[in-house]
């Protein structure tokens, strides 16, 4: 379907457009020596233009860079702004605890703390909430946790899932069917088959394969995948993990950090999913730094009773900052005030406007593409039908595709998220911000296909 010259001449123009457009950009990318890779966090470097472009201020689903441009944002930090930038509800209680209140690093808890223990127990179901800074830190927290109460050792996860950088997770189906490490995984302590074990999503025959050797402490999943593509569960398939885990005494932890855009309680509420622990985070935090981690009242009391664990000063993972006074009262406003019933209502049905505009350009170009809708969250791969598993949807991409569309949105005002071709809607994104997208994107598209 594609014309590969002609997809590295277009490349090749939007470049020069994208260095044309953002000098400011570019010139501070130049001087900054004294980053690793020249940003603040590698990740950064992810980037379709050469250099990242610099952003000045953000406001709902609108980010200015220091050239002055415009973006409608679709890519909302990667979730971590699924709020919106500075929700006036975040900003006004971040405001207030800086202002008036202070004492934003005490190690001591606020009463804030229970208002969001008890809303976060009313969406997901857990009884037991503790806080981290990130969901990373809160999944390494129940992975300590599960190893400790199950005395086993490993810990099962699905190919190319997204949990983090917990080391444990960085394993993937091999050419084997067996697991081994994620291609280009950094300085992992020990060999990942020594600490995991994984299956492919959508594969209850694996998963049980792997469970029936008796070493899983927990099976540690995203509901959906999220960072390679959407892969959506195929009917029956939580149900199963959930028997089978049951079935041979391991715990199940459902990381809800990306499949909130499912709904306010996430998967797990929409689903009626049974899971032991629930990790979220970024997004709860409407831009400030946090995670959590919730409990079974069961599981808690389990780990409460247990005197030879030292659960204060050898269990806490997030350090001196975790749970502190700014990350909670963020959470409070973003939960009470932001991503509400009713806001998800009409997230929800924005994202759903833009998958069926998306799919129609597919089908008016007879692309072999395909797009998945979670919730308020949307994300389109180059295969048709959209890939079951991580590896299909990893053997999917196609980065000199990516980068054109991507260079070709930005260069038009347009974000998303530069790891992959997600777009999530946030309280304040309109109809006619998708409708924006669409004009563009098929426009793009039009460019690629016509000869």
């Amino acid at each position: 379907m594609i014309d590969r010259q002609r997809l590295a001449t277009l490349n090749d123009r939007e470049q020069r457009e994208f260095v044309r457009l953002h000098p400011t950009s570019a010139a501070a990318y130049a001087r900054a020596d004294h980053l690793f890779g020249r940003v603040p966090m590698t990740w950064m470097n992810k980037k379709a233009g050469g250099f990242p472009i610099y952003v000045d201020r953000a406001q709902g689903n609108r980010v200015w860079d220091i050239d002055g441009i415009e973006y409608i944002d679709f890519a909302l930090g990667d979730t971590g702004a699924m709020a919106g930038h500075s929700a006036p509800a975040v900003v006004d209680a971040i405001t207030r605890r800086i202002s008036t209140q202070g004492g934003l690093t005490t190690m001591l808890p606020t009463e804030d703390a229970e208002w969001v223990g008890a809303e976060l127990t009313r969406r997901f179901g857990m009884d037991r909430w503790s806080f981290a800074l990130t969901a990373t830190d809160a999944n390494r927290w129940a992975i300590r946790l599960v190893r400790a109460l199950t005395g086993r050792s490993k810990i099962l996860f699905h190919s190319y899932c997204y949990h983090g950088s917990v080391d444990e997770s960085l394993i993937v189906v091999g050419p084997d069917g067996h697991g081994m490490s994620r291609p280009g995984n950094v300085g992992s302590p020990v060999d990942v088959t020594e600490t995991s074990r994984v299956a492919e999503f959508n594969d209850l025959d694996v998963l049980e394969r792997e469970l029936a050797h008796g070493d899983v402490a927990a099976v540690l999943i995203e509901p959906a995948l999220t960072n390679i593509g959407i892969v959506l569960p195929q009917p029956g398939y939580h149900e199963g993990v959930r028997a089978l885990t049951r079935k041979y005494g391991t715990l199940l932890i459902i990381d809800e950090t990306h499949t909130f855009s499912a709904g306010p309680g996430g998967m797990t509420k929409r689903d009626a999913l049974e899971p032991d622990i629930v990790i979220i985070g970024k997004s709860i935090g409407g831009g400030i730094p946090t995670g959590a981690y919730g409990l079974s009242a069961d599981f808690a009391a389990q780990a409460l009773a247990r005197e030879d664990l030292d659960l204060v000063d050898m269990g806490g993972v997030g350090g001196t900052l975790a749970g502190n006074p700014l990350s909670v009262a963020a959470m409070r406003a973003t939960l009470e005030h932001v991503l509400t019933e009713d806001a998800f209502v009409t997230m929800i049905a924005t994202a759903t406007a833009f998958t069926e505009g998306v799919s129609a350009i597919f089908e008016k170009y007879d692309l072999p593409w395909s797009i998945n809708q979670l919730g308020a969250r949307a994300e389109y791969r180059f295969a048709k039908p959209y890939p079951a598993n991580g590896t299909a949807s990893h053997e999917s991409a196609d980065g000199d595709l990516e980068d054109y569309l991507h260079l070709y949105l930005a260069n038009r005002g347009i974000l998303l998220t530069p790891f992959h071709n997600m777009a999530l809607m946030c309280p304040t994104t309109s109809l006619a911000d998708v409708a924006r997208h669409h004009e563009v994107f098929e426009a793009g598209v039009s460019e690629l296909i016509d000869q």
